[in-house]
């Protein structure tokens, strides 16, 4: 699943799934926008699972340990969004069975922009959950949102005064 650009059918960027059957999503709409918007970071946290499983594939000697982290971290935080969704009664999204990238990666430095592009939009989930939520979901979101951005700075070399919300034109 590499190579293809498509538009995103949950607003959340990164990866997305490719044919085979749709994510389950949650029902019930009276679970309120904290479900909804726990949900799609953890969509956005399956599909930087999967990204992280390139980046690891192609990025050069000198940042497979940082890739190696983020990896696990991502891990981390899709098995926590997971039992979140659960506390907030919903049934928790399970990952696609594939992903097309939204570029082609067939080198180090490709991996590098894709290690960012997944960061930068795993912060953008993040940020809508910090919105929609509140208590303890509400910390945890932005302390993800937080970690989203270094990390993608620390990928990219640069970074956004805001992290997490859209660019407005």
């Amino acid at each position: 699943m590499s190579g293809t650009t498509g538009p995103s059918g949950s607003g959340t960027g990164g990866p997305h799934p490719a044919g085979g059957p749709t994510p389950a999503r949650t029902s019930a709409p009276a679970a309120g926008p904290a479900l909804a918007a726990a949900q799609a970071a953890l969509a956005a946290e399956h599909a930087a699972v999967y990204g992280y499983g390139v980046v690891g594939g192609r990025v050069a000697a000198g940042r497979q340990a940082e890739a190696r982290q983020a990896y696990e971290a991502h891990r981390a935080a899709r098995d926590a969004l997971a039992r979140t969704v659960g506390d907030l009664g919903g049934t928790p999204v399970v990952a696609a069975a594939g992903y097309r990238l939204p570029f082609p990666v067939p080198d180090s430095a490709a991996a590098v922009r894709l290690a960012a592009y997944l960061e930068d939009h795993l912060a953008g989930a993040y940020g809508d959950l910090v919105r929609a939520a509140t208590g303890g979901v509400r910390k945890d979101a932005a302390a993800a949102l937080r970690e989203a951005a270094v990390r993608a700075v620390r990928w990219s070399g640069d970074g956004v005064a805001f992290p997490g919300l859209a660019e407005r034109g």
